[in-house]
């Protein structure tokens, strides 16, 4: 599995596609795999919904998927219109296929393509949006460094309005434009245009960044030139972000997904049983201030929650210099932390690591550096580091500031991931990490000075049921 696609939500249920190739490794090409849930944490396999090689156009890249309330196009009341990449012969074009069954199957409209190459290499991955103000649909296009936006009345003929152009991001993918409100502030209202792209000439990896800014209904003009990132981890890419029809305030916030894997050593990594990566946990974002500026703080959904069984707490207690102590044994493959620290006031650390170890001597640490207001993830020496290109072994880190040297973190453990929440969300890194499963002794150490734990707590998840056919 690759890109997820933006889920919607029709007759109850929310309606959630990815990216799938069944015949890797030996056939390529890609198709829409469907799966449905209440919840977002238990999920309901319900097979292939849009198939690859169909129509003579290729097979089924990324796009996104509209219930069309007001039978815009003409395929009926309700009906689910998805807008996809194609790829022939090198050729990139916009497809459009529909559903009348609520989105379990598609049919490939006979006028297709609706959108034909203007001659350019990278053009894909349309993201639909109705713009509600203006009564049209809104597309964005990744044009290489530059995010088109077309107009349309109808979801089939689309119009050129404007390009919003990125500087030092390499091709852009993955498109994503919303409005939020400010600290739930209805009066104080942002619009955030987001791409997944290459950091690297900043010193990152692939992600999903983003702009907040001002929006015409052509235009999109950015607030600062410099975009900040969703998620500073090794694998959190192709996110998609979504809103709850079910909130009383639409504005004040938002889903969001992403693919956890990354292009650079996606081949290379252990695939016995899972192939092409996994999807991060679904978080919740807000937009709120900081210093001045607009910024995307993203947690675990609180339906998380259910998976937790009978947690694990540690008494309060200081870690002295160059020390480390036990925050307790992890009894499940998957689990979650909860830790509370704060820097001595008379004998400040310099340093904090929290460490995942595993049963054979492998371990992930978790971070932060007081003097660089740092946080940090580091799987370097994980089970498989030893043998992965020297970018898996980077260790990726985002600026934090603390006030007087308090820090609070939430990191969700799978057996192939870690995912760090840092200050409610205002950091976050999400890597894939390969422990063996199973009695993780999670430790924490001080260095250059003594760190104060006022609360840890161990939760195991349990595994979420998911419906196969």
């Amino acid at each position: 599995m690759n890109d997820p696609q933006r889920p919607f939500f029709l007759d109850g249920v929310w309606h959630f596609y990815y990216l799938y190739n069944a015949d890797y490794p030996e056939g390529n090409g890609t198709e829409w795999y469907h799966a449905t849930s209440t919840d977002f944490i238990h999920w309901k396999d319900e097979g292939v919904a849009i198939e690859k090689y169909k129509n003579g156009l290729g097979d089924i890249w990324t796009g996104s998927a509209v219930v069309d309330t007001e039978n815009t196009a003409g395929f009926g009341k309700n009906a689910v219109v998805s807008l996809v990449t194609q790829q022939v012969d090198g050729v990139q074009r916009q497809s459009l296929f529909y559903s009348t069954d609520g989105g379990y199957s598609f049919t490939s409209y006979e006028g297709n393509p609706v959108m034909d190459n203007p001659g350019v290499e990278a053009w894909r991955d349309p993201k639909i949006v109705w713009d509600k103000e203006r009564n049209q649909w809104l597309m964005l296009l990744a044009e290489g460094s530059k995010v088109g936006f077309y107009t349309s009345s109808d979801l089939k003929s689309w119009n050129y309005q404007s390009g919003f152009e990125t500087t030092g991001l390499g091709i852009v993918e993955c498109p994503d434009l919303f409005q939020m409100s400010v600290d739930g502030d209805p009066e104080r209202t942002t619009w955030v245009l987001g791409v997944s792209a290459n950091g690297a000439e900043s010193g990152r990896t692939t992600g999903y960044t983003y702009w907040t800014g001002s929006f015409d209904g052509k235009n999109f003009s950015a607030d600062q030139n410099d975009p900040r990132w969703l998620d500073a981890g090794s694998d959190f890419y192709a996110a998609v972000t979504w809103d709850d029809p079910h909130a009383q305030d639409q504005l004040a916030h938002r889903y969001a997904m992403g693919w956890m894997n990354n292009w650079a050593y996606a081949g290379e990594l252990p695939m016995s049983d899972w192939s092409g990566g996994t999807m991060s946990t679904v978080r919740q974002l807000s937009l709120r201030d900081v210093d001045g500026q607009a910024q995307l703080f993203s947690e675990p959904i609180p339906a998380l929650n259910e998976l937790e069984g009978q947690p694990e707490t540690s008494d309060p207690q200081s870690v002295t210099a160059d020390q480390s102590a036990s925050l307790g044994k992890a009894t499940s493959d998957a689990y979650r932390l909860h830790i509370d620290l704060s820097q001595d006031k008379n004998a400040p650390s310099e340093e904090t690591l929290v460490e995942l170890n595993d049963a054979h001597g492998a371990k992930v640490t978790v971070g932060y550096n007081f003097n660089e207001q740092k946080l940090f993830l580091n799987r370097g020496e994980d089970k498989i580091a030893g043998s992965m290109p020297d970018l898996y072994r980077e260790i990726r880190s985002e600026q934090l500031p603390v006030h007087d040297g308090q820090l609070t973190l939430d990191i969700v453990v799978d057996t192939t991931s870690v995912e760090v929440f840092a200050q409610d969300g205002e950091v976050s890194l999400s890597s894939n990490a390969f422990l063996t499963p199973g009695g993780h002794e999670v430790t924490l150490k001080s260095l250059g000075g003594t760190t104060d734990v006022r609360e840890s707590q161990t939760t195991p998840l349990a595994v979420a049921e998911t419906q196969r056919q």
